[in-house]
């Protein structure tokens, strides 16, 4: 089964009016306009000049796209799994990359990568916001969005990092977009529509020493402000472990550093809780789980934590697992994945596959994880 989960939306129409000067593709009359003028839809090549990089690790990726030229047709001419979720009509509009995007995210992909323009930002922006990570590829007339990489090539060199688990920071990016129509009068008048989550090469933008290393109490303090001003009325399991207990400790919380204490509100409600007294307090209700990983060995579950049961984690589910590391301790694992090893083979498989790991304030990256014996 594929590791890499990379959900892909093509606007077949994106910049489809620059060649023949109509400074911008938005709108069914001006696409129409183009066709007649004899138009080429180059948003399908621009996607594959990105996915070409990808084809050497296509045993690792799974695509879930729509039919046709939004999606399906490159895929699997470049022999990539290919799944296919939605049925487009003929001539697509921004609606249908907006439904493809809901649907998307209902398959919790790992990114949403996506060709197109400024205007196809906007549309996928709408939809998904700073829900999951998404990546642009550029295809249209318009180029002003901080989503999209310099070139399509570009974009699969980030995706392949990705696949391959190297450590990537994931920032937000500004979505742009310009008034076509003020556009073809010569005048540029960009506006910021919102932002979304993009992989970025790993830079150390705060919290550092001379030399670029990283200082513990400073990025610990920046972890501990990024999980607490996420937190909302819901449960939340606060597991083992020193990166854990920087959070309790700027709640003002006693911590259990080796066991698993309870939140609500801010509010210890349960201390060095069992997996029994865990499963009854958080049983269909909404939970999020803090969790960080045994430095070294990289073991999420299956050591010093059994509190945390199966059934336990499954109560919680994997989207609402929260991972905290600081980036030393994740790059001192060499690449290696992080472990799932809960005892439920069945539950490891589902753990597994790249994950969101909170590593500063606003500051997060894409981390593998693995269960014993994965490829």
């Amino acid at each position: 089964m594929p590791v890499f989960k990379l959900g892909l939306i093509i606007n077949p129409y994106a910049g489809i009016g620059g060649a023949l000067a109509l400074k911008g593709s938005d709108g069914a009359a001006v696409r129409q306009k183009a066709l007649a003028m004899g138009a080429e839809q180059k948003a399908p090549k621009r996607a594959a000049e990105a996915l070409e990089l990808l084809a050497p690790l296509k045993d690792r990726i799974g695509i879930v796209t729509a039919a046709g030229d939004m999606g399906q047709r490159i895929a699997e001419q470049l022999g990539f799994e290919t799944e296919v979720i939605y049925q487009p009509p003929e001539q697509t509009e921004a609606k249908d990359s907006q439904k493809l995007a809901e649907l998307l995210m209902e398959q919790h992909v790992d990114l949403i990568l996506f060709a197109g323009g400024d205007g196809t930002a906007r549309n996928i922006c709408d939809v998904v916001g700073e829900t999951l990570p998404v990546l642009g590829i550029p295809a249209g007339c318009k180029i002003h969005s901080g989503v999209y990489t310099v070139t399509p090539k570009a974009a699969g060199k980030v995706v392949e990092k990705l696949v391959k688990g190297e450590l990537l920071s994931l920032r937000e990016a500004d979505v742009m977009d310009i008034d076509e129509e003020q556009f073809r009068q010569g005048q540029v008048r960009a506006r910021r529509f919102g932002e979304m989550r993009v992989p970025a090469e790993l830079q150390y933008v705060q919290a550092v020493k001379m030399g670029g290393r990283e200082s513990d109490e400073l990025v610990l303090a920046d972890i501990a402000a990024h999980v607490i001003e996420s937190m909302n009325d819901e449960l939340y399991i606060m597991g083992s472990g020193s990166t854990v207990a920087s959070i309790m400790e700027e709640l003002g919380l006693d911590n259990t550093l080796l066991g698993v204490d309870l939140v609500h509100n801010e509010e210890l409600i349960g201390q060095d809780m069992t997996a029994e007294a865990l499963l009854s307090a958080v049983k269909g209700k909404a939970a999020k789980l803090v969790i960080t990983l045994i430095g070294g060995q990289g073991h999420l579950f299956g050591r010093g934590n059994q509190q945390l049961s199966p059934e336990v984690i499954r109560a919680v589910g994997r989207d609402h697992i929260l991972v905290v590391a600081t980036k030393t301790k994740l790059q001192a694992l060499d690449g290696r994945p992080l472990i799932a090893d809960t005892g439920d083979a069945e539950l490891d498989k589902a753990l597994s596959g790249p994950i969101t790991v909170i590593t500063g304030f606003h500051d997060q990256v894409i981390y593998p994880v693995a269960s014993p014996g994965s490829e």
